[in-house]
């Protein structure tokens, strides 16, 4: 065969995209009515091409009950596969309309990594990376790389996801932090201070809680509810630091996060043991991890996250 003919390959025995368009949208909202307002058809538009796919296919897709939609099993396959292909085309053709000279890239992480480690170091980023825009998605519900909800993210974990290339940052610990002003020395007087607790995922690995903590320090912890009761409760990190900083009580904070305010004095970690949490993980959907921006991104955080070199005396 010559040169040419080599490159044609077979045509691709796909049904109408239109039809395919109408499917992937009656299924999603079980509806040719509301099907029709999202595609800006009217709903005999919508019905004509979803039976005219379920002719070229030779199966019914749905099930037509009163005043409702169904889908058969075959249309439930369908639809979990057009769904899939739709979203990807949909996210290669939005990082083609992003403006090539922006080199924009979205970094998704929790709201503690974000306020802590990352703003902190924002001006030094863009030292480095004169030539990225870095926008900074705080969330602790995680966003689907793969689909192109971000570009780029920094998670704790396993590091062990699907569809994503991942390399571990720094391991995590977490141990008991306070302001000097409460003179704490030993884990034997923590009993007479307020304790700062800390919500966690529901995902969480081994999260640092003071029941853990307690647990892996040998020490009888307080009785039932007692133990909160007499404490400060919050649902984000950054709130627990503050108010550890505040003279407020002892809070299990990170040794990662908190490493500024140890370094300064304005936090002390009067006793161990550090609980072990995991690591921090970056990640990025496969197949993006050598684009230029991103891959700028990538290095600069692993740069930041490498352990300081240590001075020979």
């Amino acid at each position: 065969m010559n040169e040419i003919g080599s490159s044609i390959r077979p045509l691709r025995r796909l049904p109408p995209l239109l039809s395919l368009r109408a499917f992937e949208a009656a299924a999603a909202h079980l509806s040719f009515q509301r099907a029709a307002l999202e595609l800006s058809v009217t709903p005999s538009a919508i019905s004509h091409q979803v039976r005219a796919l379920e002719d070229t296919l030779g199966q019914p897709l749905f099930r037509r009950l009163t005043r409702q939609l169904a889908l058969t099993p075959a249309g439930q396959r369908l639809f979990a596969d057009l769904r899939m292909g739709f979203d990807m085309l949909e996210a290669g053709v939005d990082k083609l309309r992003r403006p090539a000279a922006s080199q924009a890239v979205t970094l998704t992480t929790n709201t503690a990594f974000a306020a802590r480690w990352v703003l902190p170091r924002m001006e030094a980023f863009r030292r480095a990376c004169p030539g990225v825009e870095l926008r900074l998605h705080a969330s602790d519900t995680l966003v689907d790389l793969a689909r192109g909800d971000a570009d780029i993210a920094v998670r704790s974990g396993h590091g062990n996801w699907p569809g994503l290339v991942s390399r571990e940052l720094m391991p995590e610990r977490y141990a008991p932090l306070c302001s000097p002003m409460l003179g704490l020395k030993r884990a034997s007087d923590l009993p007479k201070h307020r304790l700062i607790h800390c919500d966690w995922q529901p995902q969480a690995l081994a999260p640092a809680v003071w029941t853990r903590w307690f647990r892996e320090a040998g020490i009888t912890p307080p009785r039932g509810r007692a133990m909160k009761a007499s404490g400060l409760s919050f649902s984000d990190e950054t709130h627990a630091t503050l108010a550890a900083l505040a003279g407020h009580g002892v809070a299990l904070l990170s040794l990662t996060l908190s490493a500024e305010e140890l370094r300064s004095g304005a936090l002390v970690q009067p006793f161990g043991p550090a609980l072990d949490t995991g690591s921090y993980f970056l990640a990025v959907a496969r197949g993006s991890e050598s684009e230029p921006a991103v891959r700028a991104v990538w290095e600069w955080i692993a740069s930041q996250a490498a352990p300081e070199p240590q001075s020979r005396g």
